[in-house]
């Protein structure tokens, strides 16, 4: 993955992807006991009484984890990754066991002409091991514009 710390140097079409990371059972119930209880989440019994037939992470679940792997990716360098909107949408249930692997691509770019940063327009998509789509979220990011030249 390419590293790039300044909106400057992105351009639209750019794309990036991140590591892998595996999801266990354990993982997803420790996570719904605590931020999402319900069935589905929680008991492997229970979770095959409901839509999903079998126990299937949380959608919040799945975003933290697309968060951590966007994180680990660094695709603005060392500044952090801030926020201020977007969207999403939960795709497929993702199992104990799946793989999973965030791909993203640069949608569009808006450098700010008052302040020395920009907001980037993104979509990532999180993929399982089969290659299926399980998560999609369209965040707009500021990142910083590259610094002024000091004056002598």
């Amino acid at each position: 993955m390419t590293a790039i710390a300044w909106v400057d140097d992105l351009s639209v079409g750019m794309q990036f992807k991140s590591g892998e990371a595996q999801i266990t059972a354990s993982e997803i119930k420790r996570f719904a006991a605590e931020f999402d209880p319900q069935p589905m989440h929680l008991d492997e019994e229970a979770a095959s009484r409901t839509f999903f037939k079998s126990l299937a992470a949380s959608g919040w679940h799945t975003a933290s984890l697309a968060m951590r792997l966007l994180v680990e990716s660094r695709p603005f360098g060392d500044h952090p990754i801030i926020g201020i909107g977007g969207g999403l949408r939960w795709l497929a249930p993702v199992r104990p066991g799946d793989v999973l692997r965030l791909e993203g691509e640069v949608e569009s770019l808006n450098p700010s002409k008052s302040k020395q940063q920009g907001t980037v327009n993104m979509k990532w998509t999180m993929y399982n091991q089969d290659g299926q789509a399980v998560y999609e979220f369209t965040p707009m990011t500021i990142v910083p514009r590259r610094p002024a030249p000091k004056a002598n």
